[in-house]
């Protein structure tokens, strides 16, 4: 299952009177685990900074003067978040409100609102009553977040991307069985320019060996040695 993880910057609330985005950033999950998959781009928004907005996230209006527009990487946002992977943010109706402002003002068709996933509503179903926040569920979790001095897209879309796998289960959740051993044992990557797919292993070679070593202890009736032969473990990266 590919997830996309996505945060955006903007120079204010409501793109109905005037405001913009001038950062996205993105994450691929596949399982709900970080394949390594990025999309992020800082974006001149064609008018001013406000000092509020700049405050927040440290983008300036002469920082961004030589950035592409948003029309420019528009096609590239598209490419990566495909056209049936969840998109997952947090308060997402903020961020898809200029989402659709954006790829409209561009003659682009935005998502459908059917593949967006609120982790703000799922916070506030698991913790009511809690603080919902990005920082709050960092410091629920154990998540460490002090890179985050001031909100930037990308980082806050990686943060988000660990929240979300608690919020969706928890680390419990990484340690079950599933029913496909090989679907846990190896995810595709795919990149964000290229579009091209690679296969990853998720086992190391160290762990790899320190199981055979363990598997060979159980004897040669060991369930394991049907699972993990030679010819159906994948080499690891």
């Amino acid at each position: 299952m590919r997830e996309i993880v996505f945060d955006t910057e903007t120079t204010g609330f409501d793109p109905a009177t005037g405001d913009r985005i001038v950062e996205i950033g993105c994450v691929e999950l596949l399982n709900r685990i970080p394949t390594g998959a990025t999309f992020h781009a800082y974006i001149n928004p064609e008018r001013d900074m406000p000092a509020q907005a700049e405050a927040v996230h440290g983008l300036s209006e002469a920082f961004l003067k030589d950035k592409p527009k948003f029309a420019e990487v528009a096609e590239e946002f598209l490419e990566f978040i495909g056209n049936d992977s969840k998109l997952v943010a947090h308060n997402a109706g903020f961020d898809m409100t200029f989402i659709d402002f954006e790829l409209k003002k561009c003659g682009l068709v935005p998502p459908t609102r059917d593949r967006v996933v609120d982790t703000l509503t799922l916070a506030r179903r698991k913790h009511p009553g809690g603080g919902n926040k990005l920082d709050d569920l960092c410091a629920r979790y154990g998540i460490d977040n002090s890179r985050r001095t001031k909100h930037g897209a990308l980082l806050d879309a990686e943060l988000l991307a660990e929240v979300y796998a608690e919020l969706a289960g928890g680390r419990q959740a990484k340690l079950g069985l599933v029913t496909e051993i090989r679907e846990e044992l190896t995810v595709t990557v795919v990149t964000s320019a290229s579009r091209k797919s690679r296969q990853i292993s998720l086992v190391s070679e160290s762990e790899r060996s320190e199981h055979r070593k363990f598997v060979a202890t159980l004897g040669d009736k060991a369930i394991w040695l049907d699972y993990f032969a030679e010819d159906k473990l994948p080499a690891a990266e």
